[in-house]
């Protein structure tokens, strides 16, 4: 059975998903010393030879820039390993976690995933996962083909929003397929900077690995195409707020970041993310007020302004089209009142 995916996840079609296994801070008094070295006093069963590949595959990264394995580490680098598979002893511990279930029966669970909730280990985060909630309480849980229990499809860790779990491995198959199949219905609400011109549009480019930041992907065009994979988004204007627009997104495809990419290439990326930039005040005016004001929407909303609010699939077992929604999280809402008040006010 294959694997299938949602907006925010790594392409499991590929053999590309990256773990940051381990992350240092060398201490402020360290002494030069080689990376690779370095990492091998560091990390326990560590081979020099795993180490030196993933440096030669860019894969390791001091204060956020690859390094090649002589690079020599200095007191306070922050350095970053990232391999090609997690370490699956540390996958599955059960955590008592509560979990927001929005519906169950025997075949399917429905959850809302706070944001801050990562959906399996990975990643630097081998613990407080949605995997170790469901394992703690739920038995029996169907693996799917990277031998995560009930996981269909998943969405990033700072992404809040609906998620369907597969109670059984028939629910598991059917639902699996309907994501491959492009049958679900998943809808986003994202606030991204800017105004949007156009009240509805498509968004379609192939989605592949950045070339420089192993971390982002990004959109390739024309004769680099076939870097990456077809992605479709469809997105709505819900809300004009000035210098940033609430709009509604829908997948068609389900690639890495699909939105948070889509949107940025479109010249609108999303309020507070910090991966693609939208950390940084992107429109605007030079005003010190406003600087200020935006810097307090930050923190009222820490993370990338992006929610999934709508999932819909046909039941594996009784053929019902089920559609399920769920508010806009308190500190999506918060900032966005903030805006709001602001545009009226302020803009006007």
């Amino acid at each position: 059975m294959a694997n299938f995916n949602e907006e925010e996840i790594d392409d499991t079609d590929g053999n590309d998903d990256l773990y940051e296994h381990y992350r240092f801070k060398a201490d402020k008094g360290q002494g030069a010393l080689r990376v690779d070295k370095y990492l091998m006093n560091l990390i326990e069963k560590a081979t020099r030879n795993k180490i030196q590949k993933a440096a030669t595959a860019g894969n390791i990264y001091v204060n956020g820039v690859p390094v090649k394995s002589n690079y020599k580490v200095k007191g306070n680098d922050v350095v970053t390993v990232l391999f090609e598979h997690p370490p699956y002893e540390f996958l599955l511990v059960p955590e008592n976690i509560p979990l927001d279930i929005v519906y169950e029966d025997d075949a399917v669970l429905v959850v809302n995933k706070p944001a801050g909730m990562v959906v399996h280990p990975g990643h630097g985060n081998y613990s407080g996962t949605l995997i170790n909630a469901l394992t703690y309480h739920f038995e029996n849980l169907p693996n799917n083909s990277s031998n995560r229990p009930g996981l269909v499809h998943r969405i990033d860790k700072d992404t809040s929003g609906l998620l369907v779990v597969a109670k059984t491995e028939e629910a598991m198959t059917h639902l699996a397929k309907q994501f491959f199949d492009k049958s679900t219905e998943r809808e986003y609400v994202a606030l991204v900077w800017g105004n949007v011109e156009e009240e509805e549009g498509t968004v379609e480019g192939n989605i592949g690995r950045h070339p420089k930041n192993r971390l982002q992907n990004t959109v390739y065009e024309n004769d680099e195409e076939e870097k990456g994979k077809p992605a479709v988004t469809h997105y709505k204007v819900l809300e004009r707020l000035g210098y940033v627009t609430l709009v509604s997104c829908r997948l068609e495809t389900g690639r890495t970041h699909q939105i948070r990419v889509h949107m940025k290439y479109i010249g609108h990326t999303l309020f507070n993310d910090e991966r693609y930039g939208g950390e940084k005040i992107l429109k605007g005016t030079t005003f010190s007020k406003y600087k200020q004001f935006v810097e307090n929407c930050f923190k009222v909303l820490p993370r990338q302004a992006l929610h999934a609010r709508t999932l819909g699939f046909v039941h594996p077992v009784s053929g019902e089209f089920m559609r399920f929604e769920c508010p806009i999280p308190e500190d999506m809402e918060a900032c966005l009142e903030k805006w709001r008040n602001y545009s009226q006010h302020v803009i006007e």
